[in-house]
């Protein structure tokens, strides 16, 4: 197979325009339109987490809305901030006590705003985790379905390998565009073409991965049981990383807003190893 070019983005990157600056409002409603938050049940608010400044000139994105990402964020000028991992999830304590005082304080007193979008950024079919991904591991987006066919939420890939080649060789590849080594349970030197892929928290998808006939699934994360069912059904399982394998669709969106509104962008990378 013809492997693509690393697209992997730096520790930041900018898209450095003349200043213009865009309501939040508008912004807002324009995200809303693009990634239709409605479609999804989730597990947290999508939008709007944390109203700043009414004017935003300039957006930061980054995974996970950590107080190192507000930091780096508010220390370049930030206006609004915009993440995959907001605040406020479902069953979570409602009380604004220790950390997520510190972080809420650093966003109202320099008048940041903070949007997430979680589901919605997954599945989104040109800007979302797992498309994007997927052109990252240099399938044609025209040739990719749905890992559910079923699912109104669009969750999870599959795609087919021109030519079958080693599990070694495609997991190697992986290694290079997420620029770290991949847990690979599996014998390497099997071959594998069909590959299915849900960024994040999603090892519960092997089953679907197993029905859509893929001999390869690429997930975030593991768990103990992943490990037995990848064995005993023989599918090739790769947990690539939570972190790793969800940096590049909140770096898309971000990289779109900025040719849309002409508003600067920086995308800030706050390495997580799980």
């Amino acid at each position: 197979m013809a492997w693509p070019a690393k697209l992997v983005a730096p520790v930041l990157t900018s898209a450095s325009v003349d200043k213009v600056s865009i309501s939040l409002n508008e912004l807002c409603q324009y995200l809303d339109m693009l990634l239709q938050p409605e479609r999804y049940s989730d597990y947290c608010p999508n939008g709007l987490q944390v109203e700043g400044r009414a004017s935003v000139t300039r957006i930061a994105t980054g995974v996970t809305a950590c107080q190192g990402l507000l930091d780096a964020a508010i220390a370049w000028g930030a206006d609004a901030v915009l993440v995959h991992h907001g605040y406020f999830w479902r069953g979570e304590a409602p009380q604004i006590v220790g950390m997520k005082r510190r972080r809420l304080a650093a966003l109202l007193t320099s008048e940041v705003s903070l949007l997430a979008y979680h589901l919605p950024l997954d599945a989104h079919p040109q800007l979302g985790n797992n498309a994007s991904l997927g052109r990252l591991m240099g399938f044609d987006p025209a040739q990719v379905g749905s890992l559910q066919p079923g699912d109104a939420g669009g969750l999870g890939n599959v795609g087919d390998l021109p030519v079958a080649v080693p599990a070694r060789e495609f997991v190697a590849r992986l290694a290079q565009i997420t620029g770290r080594p991949p847990l690979h349970v599996g014998d390497p030197d099997a071959l594998v073409r069909r590959i299915a892929w849900c960024t994040g928290a999603a090892q519960e998808y092997i089953g679907a991965a197993l029905a859509a006939g893929a001999d390869l699934f690429i997930t975030g994360e593991a768990s103990e049981q992943t490990v037995h069912t990848a064995r005993e059904e023989g599918i090739q399982f790769v947990a690539a990383g939570h972190h790793a394998t969800e940096r590049y669709g909140v770096q898309a969106l971000g990289e779109h807003l900025a040719r849309q509104f002409s508003v600067q962008h920086r995308f800030i990378d706050i390495d997580n190893p799980v």
